[in-house]
């Protein structure tokens, strides 16, 4: 274990062996200190959304297809011209320092053996640079929290196209924190820099809440800031927090390359829809003009499924990647990744389906 300023981060450099997803988390909460681990964790209010947000899932029902005639079901697919050897990446997840030492580093190290897609928040423990070279040439996106300032909006930018991000996913339901009641109850300031701020902030968030941290960002986003960050990089602008159609068409209308249903793992708006519940109708609205990526709530291969079946092309999740950051470092990393792709790779053989695009045309019916 290493301590700094007073807060302990594992070591931890190991393979797992994983269950399922869902057990990491009890393994997890006996590593990682108590206000970290409420913050990576916690939701908002009273966790209503989520919860819903993997509840969600037992919402639909896959038909099976039997005399099929596939075998070994392939996982490989790709998104914004990337090859990968499964629909399933990162979504991006602040602070994983408070998970490991490596923190960021480690999780690029991880997703990289497993071929995927690591997406990196600006909110991060390492610096852009640090994790683009821990991944070693593998596909990185570029998580942006928009700034009140335009300087430090585009000098992030400038820097994530330097060391070779694939694309910037522009957050757009996170212009406040929301409620979230653990990191009060622990009085959670976060014991560690965050090595993007550096430059632009004193102390780099150390010590500081998250609200005071949000309190720089831009509490007003329009389509007009998308354009604006259209001009400023030629790499893929996706729109992460679309829930409605309504928005997933007016994020394209101002030049989105792709949108990103995502509720923010619940930790935003409480009471709003679950992810899922909304999935299907934005990727009619969509109607494949642009790439679609999902997340909140992702814990099963069944549910890899039913989101690609529902319109998905990607998924994503970040708690128990973080959990198995905590593990086992960029092997726990590896394993959470690799366990979910075989249990998609037996929900694919079951349900009579050998390829990605099979997937997306399997039935699912309302339960």
């Amino acid at each position: 274990m290493t301590e700094i300023n007073g807060y302990t981060q594992s070591d931890n450099e190991k393979k797992l062996d994983i269950l399922n997803l869902p057990s990491l988390e009890k393994e997890a909460k006996k590593i990682i200190p108590t206000g970290g681990f409420g913050y990576i964790s916690g939701g908002s209010e009273d966790e209503w959304t989520l919860r819903e947000n993997t509840k969600a899932f037992d919402h639909v029902q896959i038909i099976p297809r039997v005399l099929s005639d596939i075998d070994d079901p392939q996982t490989d697919t790709s998104i914004f011209g990337i090859n990968v050897k499964m629909p399933i990446m990162t979504s991006p997840s602040a602070a994983q320092g408070l998970a490991h030492s490596q923190a960021e580093k480690d999780t690029a190290r991880g997703i990289a053996k497993a071929g995927t897609i690591m997406s990196q928040s600006t909110y991060a423990s390492t610096t852009i640079a640090d994790t683009a070279e821990a991944g070693n040439g593998a596909p990185q996106f570029f998580q942006l929290y928009m700034s009140k300032d335009w300087d430090f909006n585009e000098s992030l930018l400038k820097e994530a196209k330097r060391v070779g991000a694939k694309a910037i996913l522009l957050t757009s339901d996170a212009t406040i924190d929301g409620y979230r009641e653990a990191d009060i109850i622990n009085k959670f300031q976060f014991p560690l820099p965050m090595a993007n701020l550096e430059k632009f902030s004193s102390g780099a968030g150390k010590g500081k809440v998250i609200g005071e941290i949000y309190a720089a960002a831009a509490q007003k986003i329009s389509p007009a800031d998308v354009k604006r960050i259209k001009d400023l990089t030629d790499l893929p602008v996706v729109v992460k927090g679309i829930q409605s159609p309504e928005d997933a068409l007016l994020a394209i209308g101002a030049g989105a390359d792709g949108v990103y249903v995502s509720n923010h793992g619940g930790r935003q708006l409480n009471g709003g829809p679950a992810s899922f519940d909304v999935l299907a109708d934005i990727a009619k609205a969509v109607n494949h003009k642009v790439p679609v990526i999902f997340d909140s709530g992702i814990r099963r291969g069944s549910h890899v499924f039913k989101a690609l079946a529902s319109g998905a092309d990607m998924v994503a999740l970040a708690r128990p990647i973080i959990y198995g950051l905590a593990l086992g470092g960029a092997d726990g990393v590896y394993s959470v990744v690799e366990h979910l792709n075989d249990e998609f790779k037996t929900v694919m053989q079951l349900a009579g389906t050998k390829t990605i695009e099979d997937v997306k045309h399997a039935k699912l019916i309302q339960k």
